[in-house]
C-alpha cells in the first residue's frame, strides 16, 4: 500500500504547509483543545505554532514528507530534533509566541515548561511531530515514516524519544520500538496527559 509513496525531505518554503498538515492533523486532539479551546480558533493557532517549531527544525533536525499522490498538497510528515548536539532555542522564540498564541499564551507557556521539565538529557532524537492527513490515514504512512529515521539511528545506534498523545498513538509507537518511560504520563494543567516513550536503536 505505501508503495505509492516516497519521503523526502520538505523544502524550506514548505515549511507553513507542514505545519497547517500538523496543525490540520491534530485538530481534534485533548491536547490542542486544551491550547486552543474554541474551534474557530484553534487549527489557525496550532498550525502558525507548529510552523515555528518546524522552522527550527531545519537547522536543528529533520523534516521529512510525502506527497499525496493526486498532488493537491503533503500526505504526511514527520518533524524529527537533534539533542546528540547543542541546539538554541528559536530565535526570539517568546516574542514569536506571544504574537502567534495572544490571549492563549499561558497555556503555551505551560506547555513549555512541562516538556522541559521531563525531556530526557541522555543524547537522541525527538520525534517532535508525526503527522498525516486525515484522508491518507491508516494506509500505513506515519510508520514509512518513522521507519527512514529509525533506521539511520539503529546503524548509528542513537536512541529516540518522543511524547505520545492517546492509546492509538501508544500502541503504535509501541510497535516501532518505543517502551514506556518513568514517569509515563505527564500532565497539563487541565490533567490532559501526555505519554513519554523512548526507544533504543535496534542492534
Amino acid at each position: 500500500m505505501t508503495d505509492q509513496f516516497t519521503i523526502r525531505p520538505a523544502r524550506e518554503d514548505e515549511i507553513p504547509a507542514v505545519g497547517r498538515l500538523i496543525g490540520h492533523s491534530f485538530n481534534e486532539l485533548d491536547q490542542d483543545a486544551y491550547l486552543v479551546p474554541p474551534l474557530e480558533d484553534r487549527e489557525t493557532v496550532m498550525s502558525d505554532f507548529f510552523t515555528l517549531l518546524t522552522e527550527h527544525a531545519v537547522k536543528y533536525g529533520r523534516i521529512d514528507v510525502i506527497d499525496r499522490p493526486d498532488g493537491s498538497g503533503l500526505a504526511g510528515t514527520a518533524v524529527w530534533f537533534d539533542y546528540t548536539r547543542e541546539a538554541p532555542d528559536p530565535d526570539n522564540y517568546e516574542e514569536r509566541l506571544a504574537a502567534i498564541t495572544g490571549k492563549y499564551l499561558d497555556r503555551f507557556q505551560a506547555l513549555d515548561e512541562l516538556f522541559a521539565k521531563h525531556h530526557p538529557h541522555d543524547e537522541h532524537w525527538h520525534l517532535a511531530f508525526l503527522a498525516v492527513h486525515p484522508e491518507e490515514q491508516h494506509h500505513g504512512l506515519g510508520s514509512l515514516l518513522m521507519k527512514r529515521t529509525h533506521d539511520e539511528l539503529d546503524a548509528a545506534g542513537t536512541p529516540a524519544y518522543l511524547e505520545a498523545t492517546n492509546d492509538n498513538n501508544v500502541r503504535l509507537y509501541r510497535r516501532h520500538g518505543y517502551v514506556d518511560m518513568e514517569p509515563f504520563a505527564m500532565l497539563l494543567p487541565d490533567g490532559t496527559p501526555f505519554y513519554r516513550m523512548w526507544r533504543q536503536p535496534a542492534a
